[in-house]
């Protein structure tokens, strides 16, 4: 179903549409000029008039108007962030209502500062299942509420978190379990106003043994005090324990699977082996078509 080209709810808010629309060079002051004489010849909505007379998009508009209700959101072509990352991009899409709803069920049913609910791992048995992609999804998604989440990529195998988001990985989570100094580790992500990144940093030798470390306990309340919420991506679990280490430091996990990919068997063995050692699940997602 498309979404209706509406913007504000008065006068103003279109005028304020406009403004966002020429800020970001998609509109020129004359063009402006010519959609709201339409507007008014017409009845209709500020971005209707101006997708009439192909001065703008559908696409144009509705990020403008993701600006205007402080919605975060980026351009594709504009911003280092992977394209793959769909609810930083396109609100309107399939996948980002999806996203969205998922994040209804985790409020709903984990997700409890007041409770000390504020730490998710996100896990899968097998690689290729989706699990990092998930991750960074459920992160933005999260941070479109205006919720502080910081997501770390805990997987210091394979790490790709820094690849999606487009920062550099030259130091983070490996360097801060050392105990080495790295106060530029947790990145910014530009246009996304209440998202941070941390990534994996440099791969080390002994993955296991660092994440076992009382250094990530240490850490994850640290920076359970200092966001609202905070994401794990971790290795596949059935090449691994370092997915069962980080889910036990975070307390809950979400399990993700894919559909025509993922070994039903496997799923409910790593579920097993995550219940085993305390770690609660925050629910399961299955990815695909």
């Amino acid at each position: 179903m498309t979404a209706p080209l509406s913007n504000a709810l008065d006068p103003k808010g279109e005028l304020a549409l406009g403004a966002i629309l020429m800020k970001n060079g998609r509109l020129r002051a004359d063009e402006s000029e010519r959609i709201v004489r339409l507007q008014r010849d017409k009845g209709l909505r500020f971005g209707e008039a101006a997708v009439e007379l192909g001065v703008a998009n559908e696409h144009d508009i509705r990020h403008a108007m993701a600006h205007q209700f402080e919605y975060s959101c980026l351009k594709v072509g504009e911003s280092k962030v992977s394209p793959s990352v769909a609810a930083a991009f396109n609100p309107f899409s399939v996948q980002a209502e999806a996203l969205r709803a998922l994040r209804s069920q985790l409020v709903l049913r984990w997700f409890d500062p007041a409770a000390g609910r504020k730490l998710l791992a996100v896990v899968s048995a097998g690689r290729g299942e989706g699990r990092t992609w998930m991750a960074a999804n459920l992160a933005v998604v999260f941070s479109q509420l205006g919720l502080r989440t910081l997501v770390i990529d805990a997987d210091l195998r394979r790490p790709a978190l820094h690849t999606l988001f487009g920062v550099d990985n030259d130091s983070g989570l490996s360097a801060l379990l050392v105990g080495r100094a790295a106060p530029e580790a947790i990145r910014t992500v530009p246009g996304l106003r209440s998202l941070a990144v941390l990534p994996a940093g440099v791969v080390p030798p002994n993955p296991q043994e660092l994440l076992s470390r009382p250094a990530l306990t240490q850490l994850l309340q640290q920076y359970a005090k200092a966001f609202d919420l905070v994401i794990l991506d971790t290795p596949a679990g059935e090449r691994c324990a370092d997915g069962v280490m980080v889910s036990a430091r975070a307390g809950a996990a979400l399990m993700v699977a894919r559909r025509n990919a993922s070994r039903m068997t496997g799923v409910r063995r790593y579920a097993e082996r995550l219940r085993e050692s305390g770690v609660g699940l925050a629910g399961s997602v299955m990815n695909g078509d």
